[in-house]
């Protein structure tokens, strides 16, 4: 669904400048990886009922493509063309998602490696790292069908690399064109993950990443509301932005703002999120030029002060009360919204964070309302700190998405 932009101010004669074409996108995966809490092979019902869903329902189709080859997750074994391992726990997720066919209740985790919408090294390893720490066997005990798409990771790595010497800056914008060309990429995964009816968790890389996830959300639910958990607003623009990182630009190229509207992103990435879509979590470093957007646009936040006057169990009930009941919710995390205590390998920490139990009671509340559709963690960084803190990091990481995803603490 592609809304108007919207004006804020004038837009510079650089951002507008005539670029390289885009890279090319990567084929299409077809290979995926299942794990199952069942010993029984069950097939995927792509699409879920019309009155679920925001938009037109799709065929049913009986399966998803599989291709197995032995060892490439350890500890599954091969069995007619699916992993299969016997896991103790649940037999179904804990609560009833809405927007998720249940026929079974599938999860597919996809990875992607990039790091290039800021300028620290290493937070392309934290999927892999999340995945190592046994994420996929964690989801699967509460009672999933987790899908794992492994093939993505290289792609997405080789994706990122294509044409980086020439990769020149866009006004202030840096490497404007891996960052497009990944997230037309990860547009394109998430929606298909959605269309067949399974619920997409992306694990990142850094929050650029969030262009394409939430546009390919947009392109199955366009009414889902967003909730934003993160220390940083990531809504400059082009004209606002001073470092031209991409990871602190990504809502205002969904929300369309002015300044925007520039190749290689107009290519392909339309304006999808309204305002009043969209709920901040957790905020305490915002940029002179995002108060300003925040405030023009009466987006809906709660910051660290929020949190501190009302608890987080009212700053919840706040923001599920402005989303509204029955609409599909995009969850986007960013695990610097974590005191560093918390989750301290990460690139850009921020004191006065969420504590632990905050940041999974947001998580655990979501999950309650059955309304969830997508879900990112992004920002693990395991080339930071010392041993201890990468694996405290990792740890949050993959229990942030269990939570999101119906574990509880009874």
């Amino acid at each position: 669904m592609r809304l108007p932009r919207t004006s804020l101010s004038s837009v510079t004669a650089a951002a507008r400048q005539a670029i390289h074409p885009r890279l090319p996108q990567a084929s299409r995966p077809q290979a995926f990886e299942r794990v199952s809490s069942s010993a029984q092979t069950r097939h995927l019902a792509r699409g879920v009922t019309a009155q679920a869903r925001a938009r037109p329902s799709t065929a049913a189709v009986s399966s998803v493509p599989l291709r197995a080859a032995a060892g490439q997750v350890r500890t599954h074994t091969t069995r007619d063309a699916h992993y299969l391992k016997d896991l103790p726990g649940q037999s179904s997720p804990t609560f009833e998602y809405k927007f998720i066919a249940d026929d079974p209740s599938t999860v597919s985790v996809v990875g992607y490696p990039f790091s290039g919408g800021q300028p620290r090294p290493g937070v392309d390893e934290g999927p892999e790292a999340l995945v190592e720490a046994g994420l996929l066997d964690q989801i699967a005990a509460l009672g999933w069908v987790v899908e794992f798409n492994k093939a993505a990771i290289a792609e997405v790595r080789e994706l990122a690399m294509a044409d980086s010497e020439t990769d020149a800056d866009v006004g202030k914008l840096h490497r404007p064109r891996a960052v497009s060309a990944v997230n037309q990429r990860v547009a394109q995964d998430v929606s298909d993950i959605i269309e067949r009816g399974a619920m997409p968790l992306t694990l990142g890389g850094d929050h650029s990443l969030a262009m394409g996830t939430v546009s390919g959300v947009k392109s199955q639910y366009p009414d889902a509301a967003v909730i934003w958990v993160d220390a940083h607003a990531d809504i400059n623009t082009p004209i606002t932005t001073d470092s031209g990182n991409l990871h602190g630009c990504p809502l205002s190229f969904l929300l369309g703002l002015e300044g925007t509207d520039i190749p290689p992103f107009n290519v392909w990435l339309e304006p999808c999120l309204r305002p009043e879509d969209l709920v901040y979590i957790g905020l305490r470093d915002i940029d002179a030029g995002e108060k300003m957007i925040l405030k023009s646009l009466g987006i809906k936040v709660f910051t660290m002060h929020d949190v501190d006057k009302h608890g987080i169990g009212r700053v919840m009930e706040m923001v599920l009360a402005h989303v509204g009941a029955n609409r599909p919710i995009h969850l986007s995390f960013d695990v610097d919204a974590l005191d560093p205590t918390v989750a301290p390998s990460t690139g850009t920490p921020v004191r006065g964070g969420l504590t632990f139990r905050e940041g999974h009671y947001i998580t655990e509340a979501i999950a309650e309302t059955g309304n969830l559709v997508a879900i990112d963690i992004v920002e693990v960084n395991p080339t930071l700190e010392d041993g201890a803190s990468v694996q405290q990091t990792i740890a949050v990481g993959c229990s942030l998405a269990r939570c999101a995803l119906g574990e509880t603490l009874l």
